[in-house]
């Protein structure tokens, strides 16, 4: 189900677009930078860019539930964000409070389903006790799955994936022999959940900072100089359409993924007959 808010004027005009010109990636991963530069561009206190970063994700989950996108991953708090000054921390926690306390009744009106992944216990206990009572608001809803990546780090991730398996080898339930990539996948805490199709990140840093390590092996890559406060629907739908442009091809060659592209479209006719003729 999508966003019960929809589009309208020119802006429905290119998500139809976009509907029609490519597949819409059922995962999207953001890596939301650049809260802090936008705003000492603008000579506002950091705390001012991280707030207006808080409306660019309203306006992004909500196109996203526009045009059917399935998952969407935001790298809300590293890890390493702890390590930042005390009272910048501080300042991001009650932020965080406050969002999910203003956002909640929205999301749910909208049919988003929230969920989290990374070290949640290290929030302080009102986060927690908010986002149980948010994650438990909207579990039955229908629509986009938004995932708050908060105190997370993909080396962490990994980290807990190894503990489990080896407790699992030791314990005798698995053998090392029987160690798959599914297994490791399963032991992850996105196993819920598939892979990004699209990574983007904002502010035009070229690196991945610890986020979804194992999981964005063939997401692709997507960067944006805008600031993640700048980034709304219209850059959103370009990400999409350099992500429609490009040939996934995992592994193969040019000829093999059009190959399998004909041999689906044919099988989709195929179908499609049998159906018209009954």
């Amino acid at each position: 189900m999508k966003s019960r808010v929809k589009a309208t004027g020119k802006d429905k005009d290119l998500q139809d677009n976009l509907l029609l010109s490519g597949p819409i990636p059922k995962h999207i991963a953001i890596i939301m930078d650049g809260n802090g530069r936008w705003a000492k561009k603008k000579g506002l206190p950091r705390i001012a860019g991280h707030r207006e970063g808080v409306n660019s994700v309203r306006d992004i989950v909500e196109v996203c539930g526009q045009l059917g996108v399935k998952y969407l991953t935001l790298y809300a708090f590293s890890t390493e964000n702890w390590k930042r000054p005390k009272e910048e921390v501080s300042l991001l926690m009650r932020l965080l409070l406050s969002a999910i306390r203003d956002e909640k009744d929205r999301l749910h009106s909208n049919g988003v389903i929230l969920k989290t992944i990374g070290e949640i216990s290290e929030l302080p206990n009102a986060i927690q006790d908010e986002l149980i009572d948010a994650i438990e608001t909207t579990k039955n809803n229908d629509g986009l799955t938004l995932i708050l990546a908060l105190s997370y780090s993909g080396r962490w991730d990994i980290t807990n994936a190894v503990k489990e398996i080896s407790k699992k080898v030791s314990e005798g339930t698995i053998s090392v022999d029987s160690i798959t990539e599914e297994t490791i996948k399963n032991s992850l805490s996105t196993k819920k959940y598939p892979d990004p199709d699209l990574l983007v990140r904002t502010s035009g840093e070229l690196r991945v900072s610890n986020f979804l390590l194992w999981q964005i092996a063939y997401s692709e890559i997507y960067i944006t100089q805008l600031h993640w406060p700048d980034f709304r629907r219209n850059a959103l739908y370009e990400s999409i359409d350099s992500f429609q442009k490009r040939e996934r091809r995992f592994g193969l060659i040019s000829e093999q993924v059009k190959k399998n592209g004909k041999e689906k479209q044919s099988l989709v006719s195929k179908i499609f007959k049998r159906v018209s003729n009954h």
